[in-house]
């Protein structure tokens, strides 16, 4: 793995583990394995480096999302696969966690991949519940795109729900929850 690679996986991990503030030039060196000079070889700062690595994670999750909602079966088994793939509970998701990073959020390079991939997962969802909906898998009901951002919801608050309570069993209820709602009556 190259040095900016390096950089950039440390810098990914520590974003999702400690945010923005708590990720220091520093750290995300001592992690890599880099000098300070290859940070800045490579990168104009600290904020370049985060931007990049909130690049990859979006793209990451991005690759991994679309595998599920391009996977065989209906529009429900699709979405339910989604919901339920196995995840980290307890951590979080790496994209959702800095929508919650007033660092993040200030900054609108920073803010544009969080923002891109929970625009392009509503849209996605969305179009799924159209299919499922005109193929006659899915009940009619909320507007597509009202019912995507319902699901994106649950999985974010459920992980948010989770850590709050130390237990993964919250956002494994609102999954629940959710698919029983989607399920056609």
């Amino acid at each position: 793995m190259s040095t900016q690679d390096r950089l950039i996986e440390s810098t990914q991990e520590l974003l999702w583990e400690r945010g923005y503030v708590g990720t220091s030039p520093k750290a995300i060196q001592q992690h890599a394995g880099a000098g300070q000079g290859s940070m800045y070889h490579h990168f104009t700062g600290k904020p370049d480096l985060a931007a990049a690595a909130l690049r990859r994670s979006a793209a990451q999750l991005r690759a991994a999302t679309e595998d599920l909602l391009d996977g065989p079966g209906t529009a429900y088994e699709r979405i339910a696969g989604y919901l339920l793939r196995q995840r980290d509970v307890m951590r979080g998701c790496r994209i959702g966690r800095m929508a919650q990073d007033p660092d993040v959020v200030a900054d609108p390079a920073l803010r544009a991949p969080v923002e891109e991939t929970f625009a392009w997962l509503r849209g996605r969802i969305a179009g799924i519940v159209a299919e499922g909906r005109a193929a006659g898998e899915l009940a009619d009901g909320p507007e597509p795109a009202d019912l995507a951002a319902a699901v994106v919801a649950v999985v974010q608050g459920g992980y948010v729900l989770a850590r709050a309570a130390d237990d993964p069993e919250p956002f494994h209820q609102a999954v629940r929850g959710a698919l029983a709602l989607l399920r056609t009556p």
